[in-house]
């Protein structure tokens, strides 16, 4: 349905790998909710089984025109340098997750992408019926057999793009009312523009699907409502890490572990301090990253008495301290809790999510943290 920025938190590379497929190089994965959209086919079928097979049919090649209209979005994303982390098919639509922001020119081409490929989808198979020299009755666009479901695929492909071009949040008409808008009021003006579009445009079709008894209309409204609400949110966020760094964001009084420290040393340390994520030292070189879940993993599985060394992470995250927030928040969405701030090898602070939302809130209110003491062992 529509492009989203990686700002949000992302699954792990371990659940995109055992989840999702692969197309054009891009994890494509189902959300759950598509087993209630097969129950519900399933039911339709026992009360209608002459047409379930049109039906399952036509929802099949429904997605894939969604699929199309993701990958859309995510050819023209790399085109201009941009990755789509991942594609999410939901029973009513789909988002290409890029892993970051789009400047307006390429947030309007991005967007346009998406119904640019339902029209060719359509337009080639209109086009392909007209030449075949069948016989097309609007009349019965609607009604689900096997002779129109060529036809019925063509028109659902252009409700598809007409439905995403109305501007308003998230639908990518919203993008695009979003890109021109921020040409001469900024990217935080033109969000919030069209977040308030998509908020009023989600209660009117609630209050519409409400009193017409339409209870799919309102279960769309809904997911335009929070999808709204949520773009509105992400464009805060960004707003308020504008302009700072790792370095601004970062705890810089610690406490590390050295190398041979047990598990029990690691536990008195953190009853000892309000810290949950320990880095792990030899010597002047840092070998690992001991955070909470490893801790209490290897607490019940190795005991006490075994070695940090067993259970640290030896894979941890590192950040320049001079990188831009808005690029690190990404990366530490998916990687973990706790990310080491590093310069080359010299360990300099730790940047942890309670941290990062504490820096937020006083970013919120005018505030910014006060210098931190430097570390200690």
């Amino acid at each position: 349905m529509h492009p989203a920025s990686g700002d949000f938190p992302a699954p792990s590379e371990a659940r995109r790998r055992t989840s999702s497929i692969v197309v054009l190089g891009v994890p494509v994965r189902f959300h759950f909710t598509f087993v209630l959209l097969l129950l519900f086919l399933l039911f339709a079928g026992f009360k209608d089984p002459a047409g379930m097979a049109a039906d399952v049919l036509f929802v099949v090649f429904l997605f894939v025109s969604v699929l199309f209209h993701e990958l859309g979005h995510a050819v023209t994303a790399r085109r201009y340098g941009i990755r789509t982390l991942e594609i999410v098919l939901y029973p009513i639509g789909g988002v290409a997750r890029i892993e970051k922001s789009a400047p307006p020119k390429a947030e309007l081409w991005i967007a346009l992408a998406g119904p640019f490929v339902n029209i060719v989808i359509a337009g080639l198979l209109l086009g392909g019926l007209l030449l075949a020299r069948h016989s097309m009755r609007l009349d019965r666009i609607l009604e689900a057999t096997d002779e129109n479901i060529l036809e019925r695929i063509a028109a659902a492909n252009l409700l598809l793009a007409a439905f995403n071009m109305v501007p308003a949040f998230p639908m990518d008409g919203g993008r695009v009312l979003r890109a021109l808008l921020a040409i001469w009021k900024g990217e935080a003006r033109a969000t919030e523009i069209a977040s308030k579009a998509g908020r009023a445009l989600a209660i009117a079709m609630g209050l519409y699907g409400l009193l017409s008894a339409q209870f799919m209309l309102l279960f769309i409204a809904l997911f335009v409502y929070l999808g709204a609400t949520q773009e509105g949110m992400a464009s805060a966020g960004r707003a308020l890490v504008e302009g700072a760094t790792v370095r601004t964001a970062m705890i810089t009084e610690f406490h590390t572990l050295p190398h041979g420290s047990t598990i029990r040393d690691a536990a008195q340390l953190l009853l000892a301090t309000t810290q949950q994520d320990f880095p792990i030292v030899h010597g002047d070189q840092v070998v690992g990253l001991l955070d909470r879940t490893a801790f209490l993993r290897g607490m019940a599985m190795e005991g006490g008495e075994a070695y940090v060394s067993a259970v640290m992470d030896r894979n941890f995250l590192r950040l320049n301290p001079d990188m831009d927030l808005s690029q690190a928040i990404p990366l530490m969405s998916e990687s973990g809790p706790c990310a080491l701030v590093m310069r080359e090898e010299q360990l300099e602070g730790l940047l942890t999510r309670e941290n990062l939302s504490e820096f937020l809130l006083l970013r919120r209110f005018g505030m910014m943290p006060a210098a931190a003491p430097t570390k200690t062992s």
